[in-house]
């Protein structure tokens, strides 16, 4: 074992190999005593067995000694093929394409972008529609005016004036009820497409 310590790279393998193959003639020779140990007389067979089995607790140690010595060695060749390897390592600039993956945070930070907007458009849609809707209303209660003022002018029966006025009042709740519509629908859309 002192030989390993002190050999140079190049015998180092050789002196590992004698090693070995001394501790497995030695394991050898152990079982042959271990059989001849078995063969002694009752009375000296105890000691003999006792010292067979020192001599095997011996040869393992040295075993081990040995495996111990093996991985540090493979450890320090190891590192130094790291070293060598970052020694000759020639870094460069990174490539042009350099990317952080957080697609799907920007997936989901774009769709929430475009359904705002929608929904941007939608409450201005409404805005204008609702404003125009007014504006109409204004229209229609001028004509309503300008077409009483006729009818009256012309006598039409008081049964028509009912009609019309009627047909005014339905009007109105159509109007309220396509309202509502609308908006249940705008609900539903920001609902289940968000």
């Amino acid at each position: 074992m002192g030989r390993l310590e002190t050999a140079d790279k190049q015998s180092l393998h050789l002196v590992e190999n004698e090693i070995q193959a001394s501790i497995d003639q030695i394991f050898s020779h152990l079982e042959r005593l271990e059989i001849l140990s078995s063969k002694e007389p009752p009375n000296k067979r105890q000691n003999a067995k006792l010292r067979v089995d020192q001599l095997k607790y011996d040869v393992q140690h040295l075993q081990t000694a040995l495996q111990n010595f093996q991985h540090r060695r493979y450890a320090r060749e190891q590192q130094e093929r790291q070293r060598e390897e970052l020694l000759s390592r020639t870094f460069t600039a990174n490539d042009s394409d350099t990317t952080i993956p957080m697609d799907e945070p920007l997936q989901f930070n774009s769709s929430l972008q475009k359904i705002h907007h929608g929904m941007d458009d939608l409450i201005g849609g409404g805005h204008s529609i609702l404003a125009g809707l007014r504006a109409q209303r204004l229209t229609l209660k001028g004509t309503q005016k300008k077409i009483l003022d006729i009818a009256n002018m012309l006598g039409l029966s008081n049964t028509v004036m009912r009609l019309i006025e009627k047909r005014a009042f339905q009007d109105k709740y159509f109007m309220i009820a396509g309202m509502l519509l609308t908006c249940v629908v705008m609900f539903l859309v920001v609902q289940y497409l968000t």
